[in-house]
């Protein structure tokens, strides 16, 4: 029987497009202006962000250490402040008595912001923040370390995400449960426990 979920926050609370206007403005105006990227790498790499952490981006398309380091000193600057609403199947989630962890990657300015700004912040017993630019730390190790305080088993716990190479893929490698929130099937072949388009799933998995 669960006990506890563990929710990534991007796409899985909110969505990300619905904020990503404002946001990534500045970020994409850096990305459109970059002489060494080809047209279709500036398109790829902008949609991925709506999706993944800067840092694996720049990585992952060779945005080039200039480039990195302006995305870095703009974005861990930023809060959001601007009104966000959740998901409406999120109110499932939030009613749900288990025990509630939210681990999300990113800024920390950011990230807290958009916490804030959700109002989301009183439904989670514990709030992490894996900032790359402030640690090593992964969101693999802040589950095993929810697990080793709290005293859960890891059959005790389901993990709730949209990305099958972050949170799915942390929470498999420690042999939890996982929940693909995918509305879009972005990712029909994903690895995971259970699937399901929306939120509201989740409570047929757990009752």
């Amino acid at each position: 029987m669960k006990k506890a979920l563990i929710l990534d926050l991007d796409n899985t609370i909110y969505p990300v497009s619905s904020i990503q206007g404002n946001l990534f403005g500045e970020i994409f105006n850096l990305i459109d202006v970059a002489d060494h990227l080809t047209e279709q790498v500036k398109l790829d790499a902008k949609d991925e962000l709506t999706r993944r952490p800067y840092h694996l981006v720049a990585n992952k398309y060779n945005f080039g250490d200039a480039l990195k380091d302006k995305g870095n000193d703009l974005l861990k600057e930023i809060a959001y402040e601007l009104p966000m609403q959740p998901f409406d199947d999120y109110a499932q989630i939030r009613s749900s008595p288990l025990i509630k962890f939210l681990v999300t990657t990113g800024f920390t300015k950011l990230q807290w912001s958009k916490v804030k700004m959700l109002d989301i912040e009183q439904d989670f017993a514990e709030i992490h923040i894996v900032d790359p630019e402030l640690s090593t730390q992964t969101k693999k190790d802040v589950f095993a370390d929810i697990l080793k305080r709290h005293h859960l088993s890891t059959s005790e716990v389901l993990v709730i995400g949209d990305d099958p190479e972050s949170e799915i893929r942390a929470a498999t490698e420690l042999g939890i449960e996982t929940f693909l929130y995918d509305p879009e099937n972005k990712h029909p072949e994903a690895s995971v426990t259970f699937k399901s388009f929306s939120l509201k799933e989740v409570l047929d998995v757990l009752y």
